[in-house]
C-alpha cells in the first residue's frame, strides 16, 4: 500500500492525564485516539453507530495490530490518517498512522480489522460498503 494514502485524517492534542510517570503518553490511550479518529470518520460518512445497531447492525474490531515507533508527550499536537480497505466479504481494515504535528514524524503504524455482524455471527457489510465509498 502507498504511503500517504488516506482516505480521512483527524487532529488531536495530548491532554496531561493521558502521560504516564515517564512523561509519554501511556500505549493503551493510542488504541482511544484510534478507535476515537474511526468514529469520526464513520460520521463523515453519516454513518452512526446507535442507527446501525437499530437496523441490527454492529461494527465489531476483531484485531488490532500498533507498531509504536516513537511517544508523544504532554500538550503535543498530532494527526491521525485512515486509509479503509475491504478485506475479503465480511472484514474491513483500517490502516491508521499517528503523525506528530507539525513535523509529521512517525509515532504510531496501525491495522485495525473489523467485521459487520447479525445477531453476533459476520455478515456481508452489505450497503455500507458504498456508504464508506468502498
Amino acid at each position: 500500500m502507498a504511503e500517504n494514502c488516506y482516505n480521512f485524517s483527524v487532529e488531536f492534542t495530548v491532554r496531561d492525564y493521558e502521560c504516564d510517570i515517564q512523561g509519554v503518553v501511556n500505549n493503551a490511550n493510542y488504541q482511544h485516539y484510534l478507535e476515537h479518529a474511526r468514529h469520526e470518520f464513520l460520521l463523515s460518512k453519516n454513518i452512526s453507530f446507535s442507527q446501525l445497531h437499530g437496523e441490527g447492525l454492529d461494527l465489531i474490531v476483531t484485531r488490532v495490530e500498533i507498531d509504536y515507533k516513537y511517544p508523544l508527550r504532554s500538550s503535543d499536537k498530532f494527526v491521525v490518517r485512515i486509509n479503509l480497505v475491504r478485506e475479503g466479504n465480511v472484514r474491513l481494515l483500517f490502516v491508521q498512522d499517528i503523525y506528530r504535528l507539525p513535523d509529521e514524524k512517525l509515532i504510531v503504524k496501525s491495522k485495525v480489522t473489523g467485521v459487520a455482524t447479525r445477531n453476533g455471527k459476520p455478515v456481508s457489510p452489505g450497503n455500507l460498503i458504498q456508504r464508506l465509498g468502498l
